[in-house]
């Protein structure tokens, strides 16, 4: 039998798509530097695009968090600092915990989440673990049956792969936050919904402190 008669073809990548996760991946590998200016018109020429395409991943990655857009400056690189990093992570430790709660108290599927585990324990840089990363956060608070509640959540994972990317450049614990990440999904699949809630909890507060540490307050 085949089983890719009458299949519609995968979808092909604009170029739209490919120019954002070129420049996202620019950014969460540090060869676009915090700070550094994005000129549409030097990124058209290294890609080999229009501007147009640059012109659309700059708008969704501004959207993201990724880029911040200035009268004066134009487009640059969004700076990670303190005060950065404790605005994204009280706004996942307000919402995330609750949203696995939810999402393991469903029952819903969990295949995502370990699939994600699986490609940052071989990513072959910052950049792809970051967003594996990011995918398993988004695996387990997405099915949580709030899609506004997930919705909140996806506005700032962008900017918490760039707080991590930046964070492991200084101090590179991918590997005890990936435990961290197996223990989670484990009590998550065991329906363990307020074991998971609090882990990944302490889990997102535990990293923030160690890599961010001070008084600053978000």
């Amino acid at each position: 039998m085949d089983l890719l008669a009458g299949a519609a073809p995968p979808p092909i990548p604009s170029r739209t798509q490919v120019v954002l996760e070129t420049i996202r991946r620019g950014i969460l590998t540090g060869r676009l530097a915090p700070g550094q200016a994005l000129v549409e018109a030097e990124l058209a020429a290294q890609l080999g695009v229009s501007k147009t395409p640059v012109r659309e991943a700059l708008k969704t990655l501004a959207g993201t968090g990724l880029v911040v857009t200035s009268q004066y400056k134009g487009v640059t690189v969004r700076a990670v600092d303190a005060r950065m990093a404790r605005q994204v992570y009280d706004v996942r430790l307000l919402l995330e915990p609750q949203a696995v709660r939810r999402t393991v108290a469903r029952g819903a599927p969990l295949d995502a989440a370990r699939e994600a585990l699986e490609r940052a324990d071989a990513a072959a840089d910052r950049a792809e673990r970051s967003l594996a990363n990011r995918d398993f956060h988004g695996a387990l608070y997405g099915p949580c049956g709030n899609p506004l509640l997930a919705r909140i959540l996806d506005d700032v994972r962008d900017q918490a792969a760039l707080v991590s990317s930046v964070a492991w450049r200084e101090n590179p614990s991918w590997e005890r936050e990936a435990r961290e990440h197996r223990e989670i999904l484990a009590r998550a699949q065991a329906g363990d919904a307020e074991g998971a809630a609090r882990l990944l909890h302490d889990h997102m507060a535990g990293f923030v402190a160690r890599a961010f540490p001070g008084d600053d307050a978000p």
